[in-house]
């Protein structure tokens, strides 16, 4: 196994005075190293992860980290920095930078080493020793793990007497203090990178409850591994703590004790409120619903700023519901990229009419090409029948686990069959997450719970959704989807012209955030059922994603000196990203320069949209760019409007950044870190 970090990956004069700076300087000591094969791929991705949420702790520690592929072995380097750099953490600018690189891949075991540096970070006496370091080779020993040479023996056992003393007193004192049992807490934490903060808010909540004599068990949900708590150590626990910003696992394993429910920096930067706060609840008496719990992202912050707030149930229930909504979305999403792309190469071979065709179970052809546009078409189709089902399964098992899988997936089909379509799958949805929900707070007798999730509850739940699917709601629902479809199928004139406007600026306010999601899934949806004004809303929202990637590539083409090297390098693999509907591809872009970049591409987009459903222009496929340009009607009107919308956009954008005067390089800035992510995200 290769040293994680050596002496020529430590600076201890880092001269950086920006976070986007700081990752380059450290970075090209990995690409020099030969660790980093693509070093702008890569800080693309240390930017995208940056973005997700600040990598900034207190105590003046900076980790920005990601998984790329650009890594071809588990890397650190570390800097120094005199003055201090933002990371975003709340006391204030980080002067310790450790830069954390993995690569897709890596195994457990290096991931295992990485998770105990994230751990010995909340160690006052190891920070204490990385800032009076003075030997580049003995800080990364340091940083290893191993003891300097000229460590001795005696320190060494000195130095080991007084952190078994600093674990074991607090505990003592408060044991004979009280004369009875500590109180007990269990523990999850999580982030969506699995590296660093996950392990960090492990350490974090143990080293607190030892200080404050708690005895805190926790799982860490990471990349070096899950292995789940020992269910007679989750009985015995008087309180729950999840610090998480990716869905906890099994989450009914929790149920019925007091839940305090919040963000992964919150376990970082204030453990002891949080076993406070557990203590109180269990005081109180105050039961949670852990089934009812989601994940935090980045901006649902609740209570200090850290993450989600208490975990009552009443709490954020509009973040709650655009998770659920969301984790149905994401599923679904490469059901319509697999059956969509195959129905428009089925089109493209044998027209609109193929899709008339026989079934090719009873009438298959080898050598003509008909027989293949049907095979296509067919297998595509196949693949879009599942849109619905698998949207209503994931909605309901982002409410409540595994055991919403069978009434949600039933409660999909039954959407179809009612013929009550996209809007009936959400519905059934939502309908088979809250009766697991509500069946799991009915108390059962012991004996009974081994078989709740795989029998019983699938049962019960899947009875009562199918009947109000089907006799309550279905057929209400049904009528508001024929509605919904003839308004689409009327609409002309300023009305068109006005959803094209709407859908254009959500699609690309966020560039794959929930508005962009719910823009997205709006128009796949229509292509379960085709009608004409469905075709016209998939064309308009694909055009109007493809406009921020192609507006930042054509202004850094032709204002250069507005941008910094890295930002006009990635500027020309967004001209591809845009044209294969990547809408992510505008993301760094963005992430640096929010302010005037935002503005200009929601404005292109509201200009490219409106064109579109002005023009008449359809489009049968959910996804392909450019490629599937021979499948739009009024194709050239159709990239006319892309064409305009762009424009627009790159000029705003010059407009906006020309205004502030001083050209980022001019100003000393080492710019962001541009994208040239490829990876297919069908704009969500």
């Amino acid at each position: 196994m290769s040293e994680l970090i050596t002496a020529e990956l430590v600076d201890l004069d880092l001269s950086a005075t920006t976070k986007d700076a700081a990752a380059r300087s450290l970075a090209e000591r990995m690409a020099a190293a030969h660790r980093v094969t693509d070093l702008d791929g890569f800080l693309a991705d240390v930017a995208a992860r940056e973005a997700q949420m600040p990598t900034g702790l207190d105590g003046g520690i900076g980790i920005p980290h990601c998984r790329s592929e650009h890594v071809s072995a588990p890397t650190l380097a570390f800097g120094r920095s005199g003055a201090g750099i933002d990371f975003g953490a709340a006391d204030g600018p980080a002067d310790l930078i450790f830069l954390i690189a993995a690569p897709a891949g890596a195994d457990d075991d290096h991931l295992t080493i990485l998770s105990g540096l994230a751990r010995r970070l909340m160690d006052p006496e190891f920070t204490a020793a990385l800032r009076a370091g003075t030997d580049p080779r003995a800080v990364a020993a340091l940083i290893r793990g191993e003891e300097p040479p000229e460590h001795s023996q005696e320190q060494e056992q000195a130095q080991e007497k007084a952190q078994k003393q600093a674990a074991t007193e607090p505990e003592t004192e408060a044991t004979e203090a009280t004369g009875s049992v500590p109180f007990r807490i269990v523990a999850v934490t999580s982030c969506p990178t699995g590296i660093a903060h996950t392990y960090m808010a492990a350490e974090s909540l143990a080293a607190a409850g030892r200080a404050e004599g708690v005895e805190v068990t926790v799982e860490t949900q990471g990349s070096a591994g899950f292995k789940k708590l020992d269910p007679a150590v989750v009985a015995a626990a008087d309180a729950v703590i999840w610090a998480h910003d990716v869905e906890v696992r099994e989450k009914a394993r929790f149920r019925g004790k007091p839940l305090v429910d919040v963000g992964v920096k919150a376990g970082i930067n204030r453990p002891v409120e949080l076993i406070a706060e557990a203590r109180r609840k269990a005081e109180r008496g105050e039961i949670a619903a852990p089934e009812s719990g989601s994940a935090a992202g980045p901006g649902d912050e609740g209570p200090g700023g850290d993450g989600k707030g208490s975990g009552e149930d009443h709490a954020h229930f509009g973040v709650r519901l655009r998770t659920y909504l969301m984790s149905g979305v994401s599923y679904m999403v490469p059901f319509v990229a697999a059956g969509g792309l195959l129905i428009a190469l089925s089109f493209a071979i044998g027209g609109y009419e193929i899709a008339d065709a026989k079934s090719v179970a009873d009438h298959f052809v080898w050598g003509e090409a008909d027989s293949w546009a049907a095979l296509l078409n067919q297998i595509g189709s196949a693949a879009f029948g599942f849109l619905v089902p698998v949207l209503a399964g994931y909605i309901a098992y982002g409410m409540a686990d595994r055991p919403a899988l069978v009434p949600g997936f039933v409660g999909g089909a039954i959407a179809l069959t009612v013929n009550a379509g996209f809007l009936g799958g959400l519905v059934a949805g939502l309908l088979a997450g809250a009766v697991v929900m509500a069946i799991q707070r009915v108390p059962v007798h012991p004996t009974l719970r081994g078989i709740m999730p795989v029998l019983v509850i699938p049962l019960i739940a899947s009875a009562v959704v199918g009947f109000l699917m089907f006799i309550v709601v279905g057929k209400p629902i049904a009528s508001l989807q024929n509605a919904l479809t003839d308004w689409l199928n009327g609409l002309s004139g300023s009305n068109a012209v006005i959803l094209g406007v709407v859908l254009g600026l959500m699609m690309c306010f966020d560039m794959g955030g929930p508005l962009n999601k719910v823009a997205y899934a709006f128009a796949v949806g229509g292509l379960a059922d085709p009608t004409p004004g469905s075709l016209k809303v998939m064309a308009a929202v694909m055009a109007a994603g493809m406009v921020p990637p192609l507006a930042m590539a054509l202004a850094t083409t032709v204002r250069k000196r507005l941008f910094t090297k890295t930002e006009r390098e990635n500027g020309r693999a967004a001209w591809v990203l845009g044209a294969s509907f990547i809408t992510e591809g505008a993301i760094p872009f963005a992430a640096a320069d929010p302010l005037r970049v935002i503005p200009s591409v929601m404005a292109g987009g509201a200009v490219t949209g409106a064109l579109s459903m002005a023009f008449g222009a359809t489009l049968r496929a959910p996804h392909g760019g450019v490629f599937v340009v021979p499948l739009i009607g009024e194709p050239f009107l159709y990239l006319l409007a892309i064409a305009a919308g762009t424009l627009v956009a790159t000029a705003l954008v010059v407009l906006l950044k020309g205004a502030r005067g001083t050209a980022p390089e001019a100003a000393g800035d080492a710019g962001p870190a541009g994208s040239d992510d490829s990876r297919v995200t069908v704009a969500a």
